[in-house]
């Protein structure tokens, strides 16, 4: 007979779940920096940092990598990051360019959303630059907050978090040129079939 965890759908484990309950913290992590309520904010973030390298790692381990997982956890990544520079910019934590620099990379992107689809391929895989700005803004966002909580060792800590902050933007910028490259590498060959076949 067939065990109950066979029978259970490929995407329904523990590292999508996990990244699940990510995104659905965010709005609860908004909520929370721009309630004032920094030190359970950070918390939050710190529990979804931690559960974003778990995610990784148990889908791995185990060999549920999924393409379900492989949407969520950079969706929950983006969200993450939008969430924190929206809520910092609203308490005037960093200065609002911060904001629009990150959100215009991702507008850039959209238009290659239906240029892949008209080719039938969906989102391709991240770079690993993306996944390094990713990590630097992550890293920036918490040492931000607790610049602004802990002022004692702020001149210490700012300094620190706005490095990251700028590696990051740049790396995320990079990351998006590039994928616009990896997106005609892959609808450029298509093209040329189509013309060869007309």
């Amino acid at each position: 007979m067939q065990s109950s965890s066979n029978s259970r759908p490929e995407w329904l484990n523990l590292p999508n779940a996990l990244s699940f309950l990510r995104i659905l913290l965010v709005p609860v992590f908004l909520w929370l920096i721009v309630s004032n309520h920094t030190f359970i904010a950070i918390g939050v973030l710190a529990f979804s940092s931690a559960t974003d390298f778990l995610d990784g790692y148990l889908a791995r381990r185990w060999n549920q990598q999924t393409r379900l997982g492989q949407l969520l956890d950079p969706a929950a990544d983006r969200l993450y990051i939008f969430a924190t520079l929206l809520g910092l910019t609203l308490v005037n934590y960093v200065p609002a360019w911060l904001f629009w620099v990150i959100l215009a990379r991702e507008l850039v992107l959209i238009p290659t959303m239906p240029m892949l689809a008209a080719k039938g391929y969906g989102p391709l895989p991240v770079h690993f630059l993306g996944k390094a700005g990713t990590f630097c803004l992550l890293y920036a966002f918490p040492l931000l907050l607790i610049a602004k909580v802990f002022a004692s060792i702020e001149n210490v800590v700012l300094p620190l978090a706005w490095a990251f902050a700028i590696w990051g933007v740049g790396l995320y910028w990079w990351s998006g040129v590039l994928y616009y490259q990896q997106v005609f590498s892959v609808i450029k060959p298509s093209a040329k079939t189509t013309r060869l076949g007309t």
